[in-house]
C-alpha cells in the first residue's frame, strides 16, 4: 500500500509552535497575530511568520478585520492531513506486522 503525503503540509504541521498555533486556533474559533502572540511564547512577528506557512499549505484561512488578518483553521484541510496521517500510520501497522511474523518465523526455526 503506497500512501501518497503531502511533505510542504507535514512540514508545516511538524513544527511545535505552529502546531500550538492551530491548538489555540481550533479552541478559540480563530485569531489575529496579535492575540496569538499573547497566548504564545513568541513575538508577534514570529507569529506572523508562522501563520505565513499555514496558509501557504492551506491549513488556515485569511480574513481582513480592520488593521488586522484573522485566521482560522481551514478544517477540510485539517481533515485531509489528518487522513494522511492515518493512511501512514496504518501503512507501518501493516509493515511492523510483516515484521513481527518474520520475526517469530526465524525464532520457531531455531527452536527446533
Amino acid at each position: 500500500m503506497t500512501v501518497s503525503v503531502d511533505d510542504e503540509l507535514w512540514s508545516a504541521v511538524g513544527d511545535p509552535t505552529r502546531r500550538r498555533m492551530l491548538d489555540v486556533l481550533l479552541a478559540d474559533g480563530g485569531g489575529t497575530a496579535t492575540t496569538l502572540s499573547g497566548r504564545l511564547p513568541v513575538t508577534r512577528q514570529a507569529v506572523a511568520k508562522h501563520l505565513g506557512v499555514l496558509h501557504r499549505v492551506g491549513l488556515v484561512q485569511v480574513t481582513p478585520s480592520g488593521r488586522e488578518r484573522r485566521y482560522e483553521v481551514d478544517e477540510a484541510q485539517l481533515a485531509r492531513a489528518v487522513a494522511q496521517l492515518s493512511a501512514v500510520g496504518a501503512t507501518w501497522d501493516a509493515r511492523l506486522q510483516r515484521i513481527k511474523r518474520i520475526a517469530e518465523a526465524i525464532q520457531r526455526g531455531q527452536e527446533k
